[in-house]
């Protein structure tokens, strides 16, 4: 053996050669995705499928930092597409606009904000009010509305313990607004998380338990929460969260649209354009494996034409917009 060379194994100089003469891997291009948790399970289903029709030469990384967390990544250009279960509101769009981040708004669902209570809890019934989830959930509740009897003279006399979305969730900012007429106006003191799992298991462990995330997230855990019908403001009825009650209008004022926006600039990447692309042409059949509720096919159609034209800005004005039914949203949307 000539000198200088240390003896290596024959099978090992075959797997260098191979190595060294194979043909060079393409670079995988990343899209980069977070915000809502409520949003997450569509976009998921979305990534994985586009994904696999890309022969995983594209890779798209799907965050759960909240819709607030979301748009401010989102606005720092740091991601290409952020989810979110509320429209943008005014000073995230300040940010934005600060950092030169133009953005196309596309609603991708309905969902029904679900409000949960554990199995054992016999006592909530026919429903619930929003006065009295208000005289829970209000501001003026912290330290003070602690028992079940304060909130209904005919409920036991027992804690109750509550869980809900964290602070920068934009499921905490639509529920809020939706009951106590104020975004993240909301007592402080109950168990908070942007993680909607550890809402659901909170809820099912504890017989005092009551919480609200995303219908999704209730359908996927039904064998151990039980949903709490919300009386129609309107109407004096309970009704139980669904697609068909979704879609009649009469769960309100928790049924919201839900939202992925798509930075302005990455859109012209070829590999988000297609991503995009995909998740509208996709949407209704994923949206409905995943337990949220579509929206018609028009609204899909739409939205191509929207990211087509390339059409920048929200229809929503900065704000929320409580008791938005889907014919609202399509007459809304009509409007660009």
């Amino acid at each position: 053996m000539p000198r200088g060379l240390f003896a290596v194994p024959a099978a090992v100089i075959v797997a260098l050669g191979a190595t060294l003469h194979a043909a060079p891997v393409a670079a995988q291009e990343t899209i980069r995705v977070d915000g809502s948790s409520t949003v997450f399970p569509i976009t998921e289903a979305v990534a994985e499928e586009f994904q696999a029709s890309k022969k995983n030469k594209v890779r798209v990384t799907v965050g759960i930092s909240g819709t607030g967390g979301g748009f401010k990544k989102f606005c720092r250009g740091e991601t290409d597409v952020s989810n979110a279960s509320r429209p943008i509101l005014a000073r995230e769009m300040e940010e934005c606009k600060r950092a030169g981040v133009a953005y196309i708004e596309l609603p991708v669902a309905y969902d029904a904000l679900t409000v949960v209570m554990n199995p054992k809890n016999d006592w909530i019934k026919p429903g619930i009010t929003v006065a009295e989830l208000r005289t829970m959930w209000e501001p003026a509740a912290q330290g003070k509305i602690m028992k079940w009897k304060q909130v209904n003279a005919a409920w036991p006399d027992t804690p109750m313990k509550l869980f809900g979305a964290g602070a920068d969730s934009g499921t905490f900012d639509y529920f809020t607004e939706a009951v106590n007429g104020r975004a993240k106006a909301s007592r402080g003191d109950f168990t908070a998380s942007e993680d909607d799992n550890t809402l659901v298991q909170g809820v099912a462990r504890d017989t005092n338990g009551i919480g609200y995330f995303g219908y999704a997230y209730y359908i996927e855990n039904k064998d151990k929460l039980k949903a709490v019908p919300v009386i129609n403001p309107k109407s004096g009825k309970p009704v139980e969260p669904s697609e068909t009650t979704v879609l009649d209008g009469s769960y309100q004022p928790l049924a919201r649209p839900i939202f992925i926006y798509i930075n302005a600039k990455a859109i012209e990447r070829p590999e988000v354009r297609d991503f995009v692309q995909f998740y509208m042409k996709q949407a209704g059949d994923l949206v409905k494996e995943v337990r949220y509720v579509p929206l018609p096919a028009k609204a899909y159609e739409h939205n191509l034409s929207m990211v087509e034209r390339k059409v920048v800005g929200t229809k929503f004005g900065g704000e929320n917009k409580v008791g938005l039914t889907i014919e609202d949203l399509m007459k809304l949307e009509a409007k660009l």
